[in-house]
């Protein structure tokens, strides 16, 4: 056992009872990179790989008391912010942020699962505008997320790196736009943006449909962030690091939906499961 206090991360974030995405894959990432992992859950789901089912949203109450029990007695070095579900429980994260002033604060503005189901009220996409982008050091979209927040379509990469920012200019720090969704022949670019600093992570386009990526990605820079690595490189690697679980991931249901696999780099990976 080690003596004194660790760095931890935080994610406020939705549960997946299917284990592939939200709060599960969070905490699976965390782990996976050595930073020790704590949970505020914003919503309940009904899910697996063929879909979801059901959301439940908990009293805002309850959700402010879970941020607040993590940042009484954890030293919180970054917090990863995942699906929020309705306006007032943007709100809460929002206050609770501008309360307890974290050091850095990941966003991925979930708004619609893998497998299509909507995971944010509409008038929620007004509210985190305004309330949590301005609070954001890194804003980590993908293209139909991008579209949603710009009010534009995005078609190309031309209109995607205008796109960048765009982005910034809601009020983030820094944007890190997911290229998935964009066709670009056989690769995924991801375009990364702080206004000093301009980058793009490139991976060869891997022809799976994944879930709990995007998840995935913002608490693998979160985690790197508490590492010590600095925002630029925090990026690159997690981007590294969801090629290498997406490459080796696994269909553990009856869906077409894969999932990643969290200990690839570790070499502790799970077998695939074809079947």
């Amino acid at each position: 056992m080690t003596s004194g206090r660790v760095v931890s991360a935080l994610t406020i974030a939705g549960s997946d009872s299917g284990g592939g995405a939200g709060i599960q894959a969070d905490l699976k990432t965390f782990a996976a990179l050595g930073v020790h992992g704590l949970s505020a859950i914003t919503a309940l789901t009904a899910q697996n790989t063929r879909g979801v089912t059901a959301v439940h949203v908990p009293p805002v109450e309850f959700l402010r008391a879970q941020i607040d029990a993590c940042f009484d007695d954890f030293d919180i070095c970054a917090v990863k912010i995942g699906m929020l579900a309705t306006a007032d429980v943007i709100a809460t994260v929002a206050d609770a942020l501008e309360r307890h002033r974290p050091c850095a604060v990941v966003l991925d503005p979930v708004m619609v699962a893998t497998s299509g189901s909507r995971l944010l009220a509409d008038d929620a996409i007004d509210a985190l505008r305004r309330r949590l982008l301005p609070l954001a050091t890194l804003v980590t979209p993908n293209i139909p997320e991008a579209e949603a927040l710009l009010g534009h379509a995005i078609p190309d990469a031309a209109t995607a790196q205008r796109a960048v920012t765009e982005l910034r200019k809601l009020g983030a720090r820094a944007v890190l736009l997911k290229g998935g969704h964009l066709a670009e022949g056989s690769a995924v670019i991801d375009r990364y943006d702080d206004g000093a600093q301009a980058a793009s992570f490139v991976h060869p386009r891997i022809d799976v449909l994944a879930h709990g990526t995007g998840c995935t990605l913002a608490s693998a820079i979160a985690a790197n962030l508490c590492l010590g690595k600095a925002l630029p490189d925090a990026c690159q690697d997690a981007s590294d690091y969801i090629a290498d679980a997406l490459r080796t991931g696994y269909r553990p249901g009856r869906g077409e939906i894969a999932v990643l696999d969290h200990q690839a780099r570790a070499g502790r990976g799970n077998k695939k499961a074809d079947e």
